[in-house]
């Protein structure tokens, strides 16, 4: 039987939650897979190949190797010259690999150069597949950024077409001052869907919701109406888009959006913040128009979330289809799944995923998936990489 509830605040969440099982009942527990990284913020792999993982540094600038298990000494491409950081949300902030990479050798990054300003460049990698080309460097996309913060910053392909997808935030300082989110005259606040496979620097799709829209809208518009995107994934089997949206003051969020959009959706911000409208009551849901989030927890169980992914791996039996997510300032692990309608096995996964004998995850920055769909942990804090694992 399924029952809907608000769970109480001390269960971490604030939004409503249809519940019937607890995916507790699945036991998990983590392993250290790496550690001695420089401030990292990211991990991902080559499409179909098992043997590489890729951290990135988000102060440094670099992108270093795990190779068969093994941290390599030499940074697989160094763009620290490139990068700025102001000790916060600057800097190296993400990266993709091209679908064809087994082919073509394309990278794709995205960071904030010395003036502050968001850049997504292409490189090329060496034969060997252990370094880049710097000197391959093609620019791609500029997008002048009015404050230090709020960058967003991650890059993705999608899975069901190929194309280039970016999550920006509304451009900083607090309260989004020039109201980018929510104007579709400006890519700040929003996800954008580009093509990387013809002419450089990039093309717009002819299918995105806001081309031929009038009125001054950007065609490389995807949805718009977001703060700070911060980690967001695809679910590699469906093509479904979790992300975890950071909030102002209040709530954090996880929003999604079906592999099967065609685009054009508001997600609120800074009309809506969760749930609530801004002021902390009443719904910017149903018939206003914003598309609202599937779960939201306020800043009484932590105040900067972090989207994770969906496991599609075959490690861990009974697990495909649970969605992680955590939050950076609390070091909390959550897990659910969740059906293009409920929320349900909604539970925290933090004391499952401290690792025996080693220290606390304490800045869970990021999560990251190898070329198996398997799952791992970047520490921030300590510089370590976790994967999950059966308990």
């Amino acid at each position: 039987m399924q029952f809907v509830v608000r769970v109480p605040v001390n269960l971490f969440l604030a939004g409503l939650v249809t519940c019937s099982a607890w995916a507790g009942s699945v036991e998990i527990a983590s392993q250290l897979v790496a550690s001695g990284f420089d401030d990292p913020v990211f991990l991902t792999a080559p499409p179909n190949d098992p043997t590489r993982l890729m951290v990135l540094e988000q102060s440094t600038g670099r992108i270093m190797l795990i190779k068969n298990g093994s941290p390599v000494g030499t940074p697989y491409l160094d763009i620290d010259n490139r990068v700025t950081d102001d000790g916060g949300e600057q800097g190296l902030l993400g990266m993709a690999f091209h679908p064809e990479y087994a082919k073509n050798r394309y990278i794709f990054v995205s960071y904030i150069d010395n003036n502050g300003n968001t850049r997504i460049e292409r490189y090329k990698a060496r034969k060997s597949f252990d370094a880049v080309k710097k000197k391959t460097r093609a620019k791609i996309l500029f997008v002048e950024q009015p404050f230090s913060n709020h960058n967003g910053g991650m890059i993705a392909f999608g899975p069901n077409d190929g194309y280039l997808y970016v999550g920006l935030g509304d451009g900083g300082s607090a309260n989004d001052p020039y109201n980018t989110a929510q104007r579709l005259d400006t890519l700040l606040g929003k996800f954008l869907r580009i093509g990387v496979d013809g002419a450089l620097p990039y093309t717009v799709p002819s299918t995105n919701p806001f081309v031929g829209e009038g009125g001054g809208a950007l065609g490389e518009i995807w949805t718009y109406g977001w703060r700070n995107p911060w980690r967001w994934s695809f679910d590699r089997q469906t093509g479904d888009l979790y992300a975890g949206d950071v909030g102002q003051d209040a709530i954090e969020e996880i929003d999604f959006q079906t592999g099967t959009s065609e685009g054009g959706e508001n997600y609120g911000w800074k009309v809506a913040e969760g749930f609530a409208c801004r002021g902390g009551s009443g719904s910017c849901g149903g018939n206003t128009g914003y598309t609202p989030p599937i779960l939201d927890y306020t800043h009484f169980d932590g105040t900067a979330v972090v989207g994770g992914y969906v496991y599609r791996g075959t490690a861990i039996a009974g697990l495909s289809g649970t969605y992680f997510f955590a939050d950076y300032t609390r070091g909390r692990i959550w897990s659910l799944k969740y059906n293009g309608d409920d929320v349900t096995e909604f539970s925290e996964r933090t004391d499952e995923l401290d690792p025996p004998g080693l220290a606390r995850i304490n800045k869970p920055a990021s999560f990251g998936e190898d070329s198996a769909g398997e799952l791992y942990i970047v520490d921030r804090d300590d510089g370590e990489i976790y994967k999950i694992i059966s308990g």
